[in-house]
């Protein structure tokens, strides 16, 4: 990537952590899987999970390598023509999700995305700039810095905190609803507990099935799989900006 060497590790430093959460998701939907009849849609489902937490991780340590700074080392033609190759195929594999679901389509965007960069740095320079330049095209490369900014705003806001109630016993705030089923458990109950909206802080209502700290990983902490993805977004428009 060409730009300042300390934003380019800063982007290696994110893609490569956001990668390694996504094998852990990978390893935990696998091990779900192999748990769960594969006809059922509890076993689609964990097989879909894999799916996209496998293309993530292989978008975030291509996103990582690519953010190399040019300064350190600077790849090969047929790198990229490898890259563009290994991107292609996994776009080519996300067309059919991407029609029923908007992640899915967002998935697609990313792979796109990541061939486009690949074909930039694959082009010769346009010899105005001299060697640091990149062959991205202003009206490609703007549109993909739109929507990217766009959905970190977006993603972004979804991780904002929900709205606090204070409790009229125990006077601590205690989340509500969706949040505290986000986090995991309640003020005053273990791990896994469930508190309906509205119920008195420490009550608890219902406790979740203990599945595991794999399985966890991919569908208890939904919150994480947001912030890898929000992280890879920001990674994203940091590298499309150097084009």
């Amino acid at each position: 990537m060409h730009g300042p060497a300390t934003a380019g590790w800063l982007v290696v430093a994110l893609c490569a952590a956001a990668g390694t959460y996504c094998l852990l998701r990978l390893r935990g939907a696998a091990g779900a899987r192999r748990g769960t009849a594969r006809g059922t849609v509890q076993g689609r489902a964990q097989g879909t999970t894999g799916g996209m937490a496998g293309g993530e991780a292989l978008m975030g340590f291509g996103m990582a390598a690519m953010a190399v700074p040019a300064a350190v080392v600077t790849p090969p033609r047929w790198v990229w023509l490898v890259y563009v190759a290994v991107f292609g195929v996994a776009a080519l594999r996300a067309l059919g999700p991407a029609r029923r679901t908007s992640h899915h389509l967002h998935h697609l965007v990313g792979m796109l995305a990541m061939v486009y960069m690949a074909v930039a740095m694959a082009l010769p320079p346009d010899g105005t700039h001299g060697a640091h330049s990149a062959g991205g095209t202003p009206l490609a490369t703007g549109v993909l810095l739109i929507y990217y900014a766009g959905y970190v705003l977006w993603t972004g806001a979804r991780l904002l905190p929900l709205q606090t109630v204070t409790a009229a016993e125990g006077g601590g705030p205690v989340g509500a609803g969706a949040a505290d089923r986000a986090a995991g458990g309640v003020v005053g109950g273990a791990p896994g507990d469930v508190r309906v909206a509205g119920a008195p802080a420490g009550v608890v209502t219902d406790t979740a099935p203990d599945t595991g700290a794999a399985t966890g990983l991919c569908e208890d902490r939904p919150e994480l799989a947001l912030a890898c993805r929000l992280s890879m977004g920001i990674a994203m428009l940091a590298m499309l900006l150097t084009l």
